[in-house]
């Protein structure tokens, strides 16, 4: 933006730059958790069977791979530009999806919400980068409550509309969201600077690379074939070669290898999120299998997990001097320790008390990682980086995946809960002592991501 849009911005300041680019975030989080009560509905409708999970998979895939790329728009074309472009591409879907004449169309209605969610985060980042002097702790922190209220009541909201009005008003859902973010955004946020006329720099080839470089690794995740494995190596090795010729890459390899804090942090994220999906993914299925609760009931003993989660990043955003990966790795390693304890005659109290000390950690850790990104994302590239911080969650949500089909299989049992809570708490305890040495490390230099 211009020199005046920028002072503008900065102006507005608060609810007005915080508010619109919550409401757009909001919008891939409720995405991604209301579909869950829904496929069953679905499935009856297309008399489909299994391949009703590429729903979820389709949409998991299309972001992973559109937030960078969204992020990397709007670094060239503008911001506002492309948040205002991703809200018209998510109601486009919303309106369509509803009347998809069968599930691969409507796969590819969810393919389409994937990209259209895909620009607020990387899109909505950058302009705090614009229009907030200094730290951003509490508009950051507004995202990740956010972002968690979203995933905690998805579900019960998506319950809800498929009892009142069927599966399809989990689509329409989008469109009062998307419209009033589209509003604020327009009477609020300043228009961007014109884009270049030239496509110079945008590194076409590195993006198409990086997508199916993405593609094949999740797949492998979601599928387990070795050769989506192999053709993603191949496509991976093929894209570093070029992005070390081009000289504007998509992927800044160069940029990476001297960002440490950067590339620690996507290190980081991925890995902290293989512990949390494999608690978002494992426990749930452990409950109805091995504790025998109904699925209702079930959803009520993991709902604490993010509740607690938004009172920590309440409290996180309130105190951001604290070393607050320590306290989120802390809480994880405790929390997953924890898991090792409950069996089948384990109480549900307690079950709901361990699914609340599950969520603490998870706004100490979101908060500190997103500041963490946001200190050493590169002036000109916050887009970018936003992009591939949210690419490395989702990397780390399928790893989680992976690993919950591998220790609970078809039947979760206690002795598969515990595989995975022996494993996650090694994760942990890896986590807790990096980000003690680091914190070491940094003493005499705080950060307020550490």
């Amino acid at each position: 933006m211009t020199g005046g849009s920028t002072t503008t911005v900065a102006r507005t300041g608060g609810l007005r730059l915080v508010l619109p680019v919550v409401l757009g975030t909001l919008l891939n989080a409720v995405n991604s958790s209301m579909i869950a009560v829904a496929l069953v509905d679905i499935q009856h409708e297309f008399h489909a069977g299994a391949e009703v999970v590429w729903l979820v998979s389709g949409l998991y895939l299309a972001t992973a791979v559109a937030q960078p790329t969204m992020g990397r728009l709007a670094d060239r074309f503008g911001a506002r530009r492309v948040f205002c472009w991703g809200l018209v591409i998510v109601m486009v879907a919303a309106v369509g999806a509803p009347f998809a004449p069968s599930l691969g169309w409507l796969v590819a209605a969810r393919v389409l919400l994937g990209i259209g969610t895909s620009a607020a985060y990387p899109a909505g980042v950058s302009l705090m980068r614009q229009g907030i002097s200094g730290e951003a702790t509490n508009a950051l922190g507004a995202v990740s409550a956010a972002g968690q209220v979203a995933v905690a009541l998805g579900p019960p909201l998506g319950g809800v509309l498929v009892l009142l009005a069927g599966w399809r008003s989990i689509f329409w859902v989008n469109l009062p969201i998307a419209a009033l973010s589209m509003v604020l955004v327009l009477l609020w946020i300043p228009r961007d600077r014109a884009p270049r006329s030239t496509s110079a720099g945008l590194d076409p080839l590195g993006i198409l690379l990086f997508a199916a470089t993405m593609v094949g690794l999740l797949v492998f995740l979601l599928d387990f074939q070795w050769v989506y494995l192999a053709a993603a190596v191949v496509l991976g090795i093929v894209l570093l070669w070029w992005e070390l010729r081009v000289s504007r890459p998509f992927v800044d390899v160069r940029m990476l290898r001297a960002n440490r804090p950067l590339s620690r942090t996507y290190a980081r994220v991925a890995v902290t999120y293989v512990v949390f999906y494999t608690i978002f993914y494992g426990v749930p299925q452990w409950l109805e299998q091995g504790r025998q609760l109904s699925s209702a009931e079930a959803g009520l003993v993991v709902l604490p997990i993010a509740g607690m989660g938004i009172i920590a990043t309440v409290i996180a955003t309130r105190r951001p001097r604290w070393p607050l990966l320590v306290i989120g790795s802390a809480g994880l390693l405790v929390g997953s320790l924890a898991l090792l304890l409950v069996g089948a005659s384990t109480p549900v109290l307690l079950l709901v008390i361990v699914s609340a000390v599950l969520g603490i950690p998870n706004g100490f850790n979101s908060l500190g990682n997103q500041t963490a990104m946001y200190a050493a994302a590169p002036d000109g590239q916050v887009g970018t980086a936003s992009g591939l911080y949210r690419t490395s969650q989702y990397v780390g949500a399928n790893l989680a995946a992976a690993l919950v089909g591998l220790g609970l299989g078809d039947h979760a049992t206690d002795s598969g809960l515990h595989l995975l809570a022996a494993v996650i708490s090694v994760i942990s305890l890896l986590l807790l002592a990096a980000a003690v040495f680091r914190l070491v490390g940094v003493t005499r230099r705080p950060r307020t991501s550490w």
